[in-house]
């Protein structure tokens, strides 16, 4: 037997069950048995009496008597049942099969001792048990350990694939465990973290002897999986600074210099300052950056990334920064090109709608070096845009970038140019320790000094003309509110606030204002038309999709409200009202919906009137959707843990990065005697898949 062996060829099964199994179960190999882990376990040591049965009794239990009057009977259009009667010295209780063979029926053990397991029902004061487990041998039945209840299907029990015959296989497996698996950790390492052994791990996983083994083995386990992971990243993260050249940028030159000292249009906050030096120290060695900046919204990231392209420049180096959304990139353009308005730096803008004889300046620019820094979509990867030297390629939201996208940037250059990644979405500390631990990670956690925090109320249907008085007060006083819906034309399945019908409303409603709109479907030169009639103060209110979810930036709008609010995702609601509160005035985010609310929907809104914190909402938003979820369709195929949980196991996860951190730093390479079990199990299981470069 060996971990690879097909499984047909395991005691009990043959090709047939193993078609079954592989089907049902996707199980194919000796390996996939060993970590098809129980769901549950049941304690089998006690022995109940038929007289001790009462309405609450619920569990399952194990009774011990003789089984008599087995008959068949017929009901409904045809249908089979096979009764029995269960009696012991206190009482009787009725069996029933409603699925049974020829086979099955010949087997049941009538008038004789045995023991039977199942959960007790109780119809018309009668107590029953349906499809009960059998044992003849008191030995087995009485066994003092916990026993592991496995993931089945009616189709397998019909072909008598129960638990009994999955406790029979893993049981067989593991007689033979010491020959098919070794240990994988370092002695050293099982010793400070106390963890049980590998072999005692599988075999107290499976049969535990009590719940203190259980906990042992479910703890060891969880963390082989969280080290394995983490060391994939360690490894990658070494090789990518020992080895991945970077243009050095030594200076601090004139350009950052007079930017910094006479052009910078507010202090910067101790968390930007702390995050530039980051940066810088990266910048100064010849390994190329690979940085991940997380911000909250309006927390000053867009400051950071102009500095950083301002040291590229003073050290002779082009940079570029790509954006998601036209919006977006139009966004950046206009805020670097206003922040830079008097200086010598050439700043472009290049997206999808670039028109062909701008494009052609921007080309020429960008080969002779007269172009410092370009600022575009995806349009910016084009084969056709060549630049002299870039030295710098800051991307923004990366996780709405494809793999194959974000490493055409690397190819702009012979020696590939330092990376930075921006992200105005905050990501779970067990996600970020988890899934971006080959990045350098920077956080910007304090606010622009002045900014107050934004208050959110939740208001329902009927408080809605109370809430257009409360945007028509602040109209009032000079200010400039959103309106956001959720889709832009009628569906028939779902009841969404429409975008067109409701602008209707609010001109009406507002008819002194002048109201714009935005969504995703208008041409790229009307959304710029609009959202700048809007951020010049002509237009008091703006009717939008979320296409206005990142980028936008209008100081004077200070209230934002978002209709059918339960239609959202937390991390939407969030990056939303992050539009608003960009000024000094106070901010408001309300949150209209409707009267029914779902479970998760009112947890949503709760949080949102709670906090402002996008790494505690992140948080919350992740145990509503699932780590998968949250890392988006190009990343949910690398969470395949058999253990490990990314919501509830961040202490191992944590302890499992330390330790690898320490490996790394103690023997980069794993030559070390004490680790080659490590290092061949390493290599053996995860070299070769590419599992973690599916991510940065």
């Amino acid at each position: 037997m060996m971990l690879d062996s097909s499984i047909e060829f395991l005691k009990g099964i043959g090709p047939e069950k193993a078609k079954i199994i592989r089907a049902v179960l996707g199980i194919s190999t000796v390996e996939d048995f060993l970590t098809f882990f129980p769901i549950r376990y049941i304690d089998k040591s006690k022995i109940v009496n038929v007289a001790d049965l009462t309405e609450e009794t619920s569990a399952e239990i194990q009774l011990k008597g003789k089984i008599t009057d087995v008959q068949e009977l017929t009901y409904g259009k045809g249908q089979k049942r096979l009764t029995a009667k269960f009696r012991d010295a206190t009482g009787t209780i009725e069996l029933v099969w409603f699925r049974y063979s020829k086979w099955m029926k010949e087997q049941i053990p009538i008038h004789r001792e045995i023991f039977i397991f199942g959960k007790i029902n109780l119809f018309n004061g009668v107590f029953s048990m349906s499809h009960p487990e059998i044992e003849t041998d008191e030995k087995k039945a009485l066994s003092g350990t916990l026993l592991p209840i496995y993931s089945s299907s009616e189709k397998l029990s019909k072909r008598g694939i129960n638990n009994k015959f999955f406790q029979n296989v893993v049981a067989e497996i593991l007689r033979n465990l010491p020959a098919l698996i070794q240990e994988n950790l370092p002695n050293s390492l099982l010793r400070n973290l106390k963890l049980m052994n590998r072999l005692q791990a599988y075999a107290n996983i499976h049969f535990p002897q009590d719940l203190a083994h259980f906990e042992q083995a479910n703890r060891r386990l969880k963390f082989e999986e969280a080290f394995f992971f983490q060391l994939g990243y360690a490894l990658k993260k070494h090789h990518h600074k020992t080895s991945m050249v970077g243009n050095p940028f030594p200076i601090i030159g004139k350009y950052f210099t007079e930017f910094y000292d006479h052009h910078i249009p507010f202090e910067l906050t101790g968390a930007q300052k702390k995050v530039l030096k980051e940066i810088r120290n990266d910048l100064k060695k010849p390994v190329q950056m690979n940085r991940l900046l997380q911000g909250d919204v309006g927390s000053g990231k867009t400051m950071v990334a102009l500095l950083s392209m301002l040291m590229a420049l003073d050290n002779g180096f082009q940079s570029c920064l790509m954006a998601p959304t036209e919006i977006l990139a139009q966004q950046h353009y206009n805020g670097i090109s206003e922040l830079l308005k008097g200086s010598n730096v050439t700043v472009r803008l290049l997206t999808g709608s670039t028109k062909t004889a701008d494009r052609k300046i921007i080309h020429q620019e960008l080969l002779s070096g007269e172009l410092s820094i370009l600022i575009g979509t995806h349009a910016v990867l084009e084969e056709v845009v060549q630049f002299q030297n870039l030295g710098l390629a800051i991307i923004d939201e990366q996780h709405r970038f494809g793999v194959a996208q974000r490493a055409r940037l690397w190819a702009k250059n012979k020696i590939p140019p330092h990376i930075l990644v921006m992200t105005a979405t905050p990501i779970p500390r067990t996600l970020a320790m988890s899934f971006y631990s080959d990045l350098d990670v920077s956080v910007i956690d304090e606010l622009p000094v002045g900014r107050k925090a934004i208050i959110t109320a939740h208001r329902r249907e009927k408080d809605r003309l109370s809430v257009f008085r409360f945007v028509q007060d602040e109209i009032l006083k000079g200010r400039q509110a959103y309106f956001v819906y959720p889709l832009i034309e009628e569906s028939e399945t779902m009841d969404y606030k429409n975008l067109m019908e409701n602008l209707e409303h609010i001109t009406e409603f507002f008819s002194d204002c002048n109201v714009t709109m935005l969504h995703g479907r208008m041409k790229p030169d009307e959304k710029e038309k609009n959202m700048a009639y809007f951020a010049s103060g002509k237009a008091q209110i703006m009717v939008a999709t979320t296409v206005i979810e990142v980028g936008v930036n209008v100081p004077n709008a200070s209230v934002m409200v978002i209709e059918s609010a339960e239609r959202f995702g937390l991390s939407q609601l969030h990056q939303l009202r992050g539009r608003v509160g960009r000024g000094a005035e106070q901010s408001y985010c309300i949150l209209l919906t409707s009267d029914q609310l779902s479970r998760d929907s009112r947890t949503r809104i709760k949080t949102m009137t709670e906090t402002n914190d996008g790494f505690r909402i992140s948080e919350v938003d992740m145990q509503l959707r699932g780590p998968g979820d949250l890392l988006g369709t190009q990343q949910s195929g690398v969470i395949d843990f058999k253990k490990l949980d990314l919501l509830t196991d961040a202490h191992i996860i944590k302890v499992a990065q330390t330790t690898v951190e320490q490996l790394i730093q103690l023997d980069p390479t794993l030559q070390h005697a004490d680790h080659q079990s490590l290092r061949q199990y390493y290599i053996q299981q995860y070299r070769g898949k590419n599992k973690w470069g599916q991510i940065s």
